[in-house]
């Protein structure tokens, strides 16, 4: 009979040789947006991807400091911004403003419900999803600041959608992604012309799976929200989700509401997000129980993504992250 593995003895045995190679490219790619463009920022929620980046960014731009709160002295040449619906896990909105603060870097927050005062965002019903309207928000915003590219934390292996999108993804004055468009990145030459009105999305780790993020998260010691590790929620039993029980999340008629040990693979609107059940409680033990997994974390935990197959590239081509 085999003896248990540690998760530590584990991760000691996989190669992170590879780290090094995707971490060289993203700050290339991150160094590369701030030499073509007047006006970048960097999208940050929170959540584990767009924390991978923003170290990724500190590599790139600062100095290692150890007596830094961070880690890292200096100023990134560009802001962060984050599309804040106003479902957004509190949790997540906390840790998001501690680690703003003690990196001491500019934030700048649009506000889905700003958007609704305008009226330029109608819900059906007050409980509706906010994640999808996020796109009208996300373009206002860009708008009004002038950015010209947009650094994002999207994944190749996140869904079918983005693995159709290039590192550099150009979206035409409508702010819309055209995929039969997209320019060729041969041999990392990227094509970075845009016109008046025009800008980019360009997602630093693209090539990056969820077993890398965990990977650089557990070697680079990459604060997280605790949501992310094993916890106890309650949680409602709903089409095969755990959905989590919040104000606007309730319970249906008939279902049960119940206390469950769970952890977020990934963090967003709390009408679409849910967790799965998981004793991981570091990020050890979640790298073992990823190497494991067979469904990608965005079908495993997004209401919104079981729509429709094409659900995420129609909002794409609308604008969306």
């Amino acid at each position: 009979m085999n003896a248990a593995v540690k998760p530590e003895q584990l991760i000691a045995d996989v190669d992170h040789a590879h780290l090094d190679a995707l971490e060289e490219e993203a700050i290339f790619i991150l160094r590369e947006v701030a030499a073509s463009f007047e006006r970048p920022a960097l999208l940050f929620s929170g959540g584990k991807d767009s924390c991978v980046v923003l170290r990724l960014a500190e590599k790139a731009f600062k100095m290692k400091n150890a007596a830094h709160p961070s880690g890292y002295s200096g100023a990134l040449p560009f802001p962060l911004v984050h599309i804040d619906t106003g479902h957004n896990f509190p949790e997540v909105i906390t840790f998001r403003d501690q680690r703003v603060a003690e990196m001491g870097e500019r934030l700048v927050v649009g506000h889905l419900e700003d958007s609704m005062a305008r009226g330029t965002i109608r819900l059906a019903h007050p409980l509706e999803s906010r994640n999808g309207h996020q796109t009208v928000t996300l373009l206002e915003t860009i708008e009004e600041h002038k950015f010209d590219c947009l650094i994002g934390g999207a994944r190749r292996d996140e869904e079918k959608a983005r693995a159709k999108e290039r590192i550099f993804s150009h979206r035409d004055s409508f702010g819309q992604w055209q995929p039969k468009e997209q320019r060729p990145e041969l041999w990392t030459l990227f094509n970075t012309r845009i016109r008046p009105g025009e800008h980019f999305r360009c997602f630093p780790i693209s090539n990056w799976t969820e077993l890398d993020v965990w990977l650089y998260i557990a070697r680079e010691n990459i604060p997280l929200p605790q949501m992310y590790f094993a916890h106890q929620r309650q949680v409602i039993r709903r089409k095969g989700l755990l959905v989590p029980l919040t104000d606007v999340t309730p319970p249906e008629a008939g279902e049960t509401v119940e206390t469950a040990t769970v952890r977020f693979r990934t963090v967003g609107d709390m009408t679409c997000t849910c967790p799965v059940e998981s004793p991981a409680a570091n990020a050890s033990e979640v790298v073992a129980e990823t190497l494991t997994v067979t469904v990608s974390e965005r079908g495993a935990t997004r209401m919104d993504d079981r729509t429709s197959e094409a659900s995420m590239e129609k909002r794409k081509k609308e604008g969306y992250f």
